[in-house]
């Protein structure tokens, strides 16, 4: 009974995050009001959702992974390379978008199994498996994209030019996700069992979770969501280049720390994830449109992920030290 209060108040301390996330989002677009007009423009706030939609779908599938305490570098270096397979695919071949998009989700599928594989059945490091296949990928978006592909069918730059309710398509794939990721891990047992495993590995797999499977499953689908946002953004800009996602692991990183995700595992959601992109995205708007030169925005981008990372060390060691306290008060007891 106790355990589980303390795993409740935990719970809570995470939680926080997400609350203090949100009145510090609310603090800036007030400031932000005052200080630039423009700024809470129905119009630009539409650019903000537009410009973090992608984000926050890699963002979902970045989250799965924390969650269970492991993570993905390669998924901004996906979402060029599936650029690259699908630019390929029309500009070359001449493909429709159906098949097209069935073809470049599939090559994701794979890529995510291949460093699922090798992450759990093979036992490599997180980190240098998917160093490796950043590497791989970008080579690989290289090749495919060349100087760059453009020209392609309306039907295809349809797929992020489409409105509807006066919002862009990629903000309601980012909507769409975002609910039905929610709703799988709030209410599928089998979603749950993340949190298990990222609170402790080796108990989760004494109790009869298959891990490895569990993990395998969570990089194809961070692999997919990444190859998804590919196939957006590449719609979106209507070209295919080889530099597009730079630093997107980063971004997704922060975005899902932020949101109230641990690098230790066992804690984060959904909504905190997007909600983490969204606040990236309107802290960059923010500084465009202050007019700040780029080298700045990219250390401010940098000085956020820094800041969610001490965040986390300090509300994990509050965690542990609340833990600790409760346990010496049960011996004593």
């Amino acid at each position: 009974m106790s355990n589980n209060k303390n795993m409740l108040s935990i719970g809570k301390l995470m939680s926080n995050r997400v609350l203090m996330l949100s009145t510090l989002m609310l603090l800036i677009i007030i400031v932000a009001c005052t200080a630039f007009p423009v700024f809470g423009t129905l119009n630009n706030i539409k650019s903000i959702l537009l410009n973090a939609s992608v984000d926050a779908i890699i963002a979902s599938g970045m989250m799965i992974l924390l969650i269970s305490g492991v993570f993905d570098l390669s998924v901004g270096s996906m979402i060029a390379f599936s650029g690259g397979i699908a630019g390929t695919l029309m500009y070359f071949h001449d493909m429709n978008t159906l098949p097209v998009i069935l073809i470049t989700l599939s090559v994701g599928i794979m890529v995510g199994s291949f460093t699922g594989f090798v992450v759990a059945y093979i036992g490599v490091n997180p980190m240098i498996a998917t160093l490796a296949m950043m590497t791989v990928l970008r080579g690989g978006a290289m090749l495919f994209c060349g100087t760059g592909l453009f020209g392609f069918p309306d039907s295809f730059v349809g797929i992020a030019g489409i409105s509807m309710l006066g919002f862009r398509a990629p903000i309601w794939y980012m909507l769409i996700i975002g609910l039905i990721l929610t709703f799988l891990v709030y209410k599928s047992s089998f979603f749950r069992r993340y949190y298990y495993i990222g609170g402790n590995e080796k108990a989760a797999q004494l109790s009869g979770i298959n891990v490895k499977k569990m993990r395998l499953f969570s990089y194809i689908l961070t692999a997919f969501l990444a190859s998804l946002g590919g196939i957006i953004m590449t719609s979106r800009m209507a070209s295919a280049t080889s530099t597009v996602g730079m630093q997107q692991e980063m971004k997704a990183i922060s975005a899902c720390i932020l949101g109230g995700a641990s690098m230790t595992g066992g804690q984060g959601s959904i909504p905190g994830a997007i909600l983490g992109a969204i606040f990236l995205g309107l802290v960059q708007n923010l500084l465009i449109i202050g007019r700040v030169p780029v080298y700045w925005q990219n250390i401010v981008t940098g000085a956020v992920l820094l800041i969610a990372i001490l965040i986390d060390v300090v509300t994990v060691n509050r965690a542990r030290k609340m833990l600790l306290a409760s346990s010496i008060n049960e011996a004593d007891e």
